[in-house]
């Protein structure tokens, strides 16, 4: 593969060759791991940089209708969008559906939009593994917006706050009192909640709902990073698109606050050496899988599964193991 080659295309924003890029670095082979990331590298010294909207909420609130609707709004007005959506993987078969593309079917005919699907394997917090090196790449390829969709997995999904500037949590009408709005976790890293479905029948409960979550807010700790009045709880409807505006007002009010205060350069900083130490974590954790590791580990499992070996005893042989092994 044609490294140099890919890079130029990328960066002149060709859809297929950034598709191709994407399932480079997604995958796990040590060889296309390696020319992965010489086409990062390549990639870097152009310096661009996306608006990274992160996006979470319960299955069934209507992410992908959102996205569609919010996605064609940002088109209309010039923009170009990139989707990155991670679908959850079977925990047997390890396999994923990967349809929200054909959710989001009058996007993704948009000449200046790209909609990708990936699977979450056996990633925790809500994004794939390699995410964060595909909007790297959607950025490269001169995308204005690039949205993570996340696979919705609740209160735990907060990964994804590491790799965006920003952070939706979209709720549906009704789906919780105050009380549930003070719960820490994912509420505490929103910047803004939008509660959907705030249309016919449900606008009603949908304004309560913002109500509740707007005061659960407010007895929040308050962030250096947000300006007042934020976090904020807005409500808008992807069928009839009400409050889209009112939201990308409010987002951009506060990305360009958080730009004149340096808070984004700075975060920015936080994230990439966050990620950094992830990378670091991750591949040391690789070691694990090594056929000598796999087999001394099974060998002290057995002996813990039948009473011969203490667990604390097992795990500091195991890592004793490990140690000698990097010594040598």
């Amino acid at each position: 593969m044609d490294i140099q080659d890919l890079a130029t295309r990328v960066a002149a924003g060709e859809r297929r060759a950034l598709a191709r890029a994407i399932t480079l670095v997604e995958s796990g082979r040590s060889d296309h791991r390696k020319q992965a990331g010489e086409l990062l590298d390549l990639l870097a010294p152009a310096g661009r940089q996306a608006l990274r909207i992160g996006l979470s909420g319960t299955p069934g609130v209507g992410k992908s209708t959102f996205i569609e609707a919010f996605g064609m709004f940002l088109i209309e007005k010039g923009l170009r969008v990139a989707v990155l959506a991670v679908d959850p993987s079977s925990a047997r078969s390890g396999g994923s559906i990967l349809g929200d593309k054909t959710r989001m079917e009058n996007l993704s005919r948009e000449k200046n939009a790209f909609i990708r699907p990936s699977p979450a394997q056996s990633q925790l917090g809500g994004v794939a593994r390699r995410t964060r090196e595909a909007v790297a790449l959607c950025e490269a390829a001169g995308f204005d917006i690039v949205l993570i969709e996340t696979v919705g997995v609740g209160q735990s999904e907060t990964m994804v706050a590491e790799m965006s500037d920003l952070f939706l949590l979209l709720l549906a009408p009704a789906g919780g009192d105050e009380l549930q709005g003070v719960k820490r976790g994912i509420m505490e890293i929103a910047d803004i909640i939008l509660v959907n479905k705030a249309d016919g029948d449900l606008k009603p409960s949908a304004m309560r709902t913002c109500s509740d979550y707007s005061g659960a807010l407010r007895l929040l700790r308050k962030r250096v990073y947000d300006p007042e009045g934020f976090p904020r709880a807005m409500t808008v409807s992807a069928v009839t698109q009400d409050g889209l505006p009112e939201a990308w007002d409010a987002m951009s009010e506060l990305v360009d606050w958080r730009r004149a205060q340096g808070h984004w350069e700075k975060r920015r900083a936080e994230q990439s050496r966050h990620w950094f130490e992830e990378d670091v974590r991750i591949g040391l954790l690789s070691v694990l899988e090594r056929a000598e590791t796999r087999a001394q580990i099974d060998q002290l499992g057995t002996l813990v599964a039948r009473g011969e070996m203490s667990v604390t005893r097992a795990a500091e042989e195991a890592i004793a193991h490990l140690q000698d092994a990097r010594l040598r």
